[in-house]
């Protein structure tokens, strides 16, 4: 009977070491699934104070500020995105979304080159009064940000 309970027991541990060893696993390949997808966000005053690297892909967002919006140049858009303490020079390539306009919100997904933020993506908040989480902070932080007037 001795060698029997003996038995259980390393048969118990080397259930738990495969399972720590799947564990560990999956994490790590959850991990290195998601290295280019979560995207940090970043206010225009954020990558004023200590500019991304080159190659970093983050999300800013902001104001489209008004009369920076220049069309023109092949199918690049360029405008500036601002938090009311600093303002980002943003080019975008491509198709804007329908309600993209100055003095509207937007967040972009995109790297800085030093100069400007160049988009690959441009999201614009969908009505009156959606506008993401994050760029109502960076506004209020600003001292820029009015909240919506409720309809009735």
């Amino acid at each position: 009977m001795a060698g029997l309970k003996g038995l259980k027991k390393k048969r118990r541990v080397q259930v738990l070491m495969v399972a720590a060893v799947a564990l560990l696993l999956s994490a790590g390949l959850i991990g290195y699934g998601f290295r280019d997808g979560i995207n940090f966000f970043r206010s225009p005053s954020q990558v004023m104070e200590s500019p991304p690297a080159p190659n970093e892909v983050f999300r800013i967002g902001g104001l489209v500020e008004e009369g920076s919006i220049v069309r023109g140049e092949g199918e690049t858009i360029r405008f500036s995105v601002t938090d009311g303490g600093a303002t980002v020079p943003v080019a975008f390539t491509g198709i804007l979304p329908d309600l993209f306009a100055e003095g509207q919100g937007m967040v972009g997904t995109g790297s800085y080159d030093g100069q400007v933020f160049v988009a690959t993506e441009i999201l614009a908040k969908h009505d009156e009064t959606y506008m993401p989480k994050e760029v109502v902070d960076a506004l209020k932080e600003q001292g820029v940000y009015v909240e919506p007037e409720p309809e009735s």
